[in-house]
């Protein structure tokens, strides 16, 4: 395992066991503040950005973060390898308590995902992949300082795992469902007969595609590259992508404008 993955993998479990602290205390109000664009932020979102730039301050690439303050494009654009971060994706499903948001670290070269990380707390799995060496599955790994990352290896299991369930499944955003998506469903249950609809929240719905439990994600409403670089990573170290709506560009990163288009991950 290279030294840029062990890095982002540690950053991710550690982050991810400080925002299970935060999560897990009954007396926590979580801090909650509203950005610009009305969107919450909580203490756990800072605390784990803050992690997780400390960790990655230890490699020689610079960092976009949904947290940060914004870099001029004039200065990013110069940016061939970059950090693509979301401390906390999910932060509305994290408010909820219902478990399900992510940490999600990328690294990106060329404006294409080249490493991805994403860490679900709750349920303790971990997703990893680099598009040279492939995409994999651990479950309940444990943050440490001194990381065994040859036992963290020989336990994940390669993605996509085997499936047992035949239906074509559909997963979809828990909390950003849009007409479009539901009319592209529609068309789907036309070509495929009986078909699943799971929703869910945050980059899990990727992480679903990736490791084959679901066939097709959807998304016809705003996300940022932060929101969506560590899966797409993943996703095509997995041999699946993520496209523009027209189902054959993939997408891009580090753009002068960092929302990202409508895209379908399969």
């Amino acid at each position: 395992m290279n030294s840029l993955l062990q890095t982002a993998i540690t950053a991710a479990l550690q982050a991810g066991k400080a925002i299970l602290d935060i999560y897990d205390d009954p007396a926590s109000d979580f801090e909650i503040e509203h950005k610009a664009d009305h969107s919450p932020l909580t203490i756990a979102d800072r605390v784990s950005n803050e992690i997780i730039l400390k960790q990655l301050k230890n490699t020689p690439y610079p960092v976009i973060s949904e947290e940060n303050k914004a870099t001029a494009y004039a200065i990013r654009k110069q940016w061939q390898t970059v950090w693509i971060v979301d401390p906390l994706d999910g932060t509305k499903e994290f408010i909820k308590r219902n478990g399900e948001f992510t940490v999600n670290i990328a690294l990106v070269y060329g404006g294409r995902p080249a490493l991805g990380v994403i860490y679900i707390p709750v349920k303790k799995i971990l997703y990893y992949g680099t598009i040279r060496n492939g995409a994999y599955r651990a479950d309940h790994p444990e943050y440490s300082p001194d990381m065994d990352f040859d036992a963290l290896e020989n336990q994940a299991r390669r993605l996509p795992l085997d499936r047992e369930d035949p239906v074509y499944t559909v997963v979809a955003s828990r909390s950003h469902m849009s007409s479009d998506t539901e009319n592209f469903i529609d068309e789907l249950k036309k070509e495929h007969g009986e078909v699943k609809l799971t929703s869910i929240g945050s980059s899990i719905k990727i992480c679903l595609v990736a490791e084959g439990t679901a066939d097709i994600y959807p998304r016809f409403a705003s996300t940022m590259e932060w929101d969506t670089a560590a899966g797409h990573a993943i996703a095509k170290a997995a041999g699946k992508e993520l496209y523009h709506q027209d189902g054959c560009t993939p997408l891009a990163y580090n753009k002068e404008d960092l929302l990202n288009p409508w895209f379908i991950v399969k």
